[in-house]
């Protein structure tokens, strides 16, 4: 079994200002917002964190961001945080930006011990500039390296008490690779369950990769609420 903390205070005593975060989730959707919001009352700051977007102004990594407790953002898409781009703007934070594909599979070789990979993507672009570029088979691939972080948060819906994850349908798109990439994970769930409670085949992410477990409530938020305007007929 896997230690279950009883508080989110608890559950992040361990970062230290300069820690190095993978944090889960796509938009809002996924994301450990409590373990966040546990982050920006401990005060950490000088952090470095990759995850696929920054939040926004109010919400998930946004409030880290406002807080300014994050020294280097690594991430492919930062469009919807206003605070961000200011903050860009005024030379106030380091910025990385990849393109979604290779973030994703930067991450996905980190948790798997592969050090570095060639990707098409990029190459003939001011990414490629002054970096490593090969050709294969008649054509020109970039090299890139892993990540790793010191920490990974990721949210699961739900979770067996070894700590193999499951999550629920978008929330899989960084969650599961973000889990493996950390020396250590925890894991923000909605739902605890006994050893066995959940199908072989639907975890998405093995105990193995798994350190702390956590159990809590979350809000949901919606990144971009549309809807549609209601026709009147005449």
């Amino acid at each position: 079994m896997k230690p279950i903390y009883h508080s989110f205070q608890e559950a992040v005593q361990e970062i230290k200002d300069g820690s190095t975060l993978m944090v889960g989730g796509f938009g809002l959707c996924g994301i450990p917002e409590n373990l966040i919001i546990a982050l920006v009352e401990k005060g950490v700051k000088d952090l470095t964190i990759i995850s696929n977007n920054c939040g926004v102004d109010d919400w998930g990594l946004g409030l880290l961001l406002k807080n300014k407790q994050i020294k280097k953002m690594v991430a492919s898409y930062v469009g919807e945080n206003k605070e961000f781009e200011r903050q860009v703007l005024a030379n106030e934070i380091e910025v990385e930006l990849i393109p979604q594909g290779t973030l994703a599979e930067r991450i996905r070789a980190g948790g798997a011990g592969i050090p570095a990979f060639y990707t098409p993507a990029g190459v003939g672009t001011p990414i490629a500039e002054g970096r490593e570029v090969r050709r294969f088979n008649g054509k020109e691939y970039l090299l890139e390296t892993a990540l790793v972080a010191d920490f990974s948060l990721v949210r699961a819906s739900r979770a067996d008490k070894m700590g193999n994850l499951q999550y629920n349908k978008t929330a899989q798109n960084f969650n599961p690779m973000i889990a493996a990439a950390g020396k250590i994970t925890i894991a923000e769930v909605e739902e605890l369950v006994e050893i066995g409670g959940i199908n072989p085949q639907y975890i998405h992410t093995p105990s193995i990769y798994v350190q702390h477990l956590i159990l809590g409530k979350q809000e949901k938020r919606i990144e971009r609420r549309t809807v549609r305007k209601e026709e009147i007929n005449s």
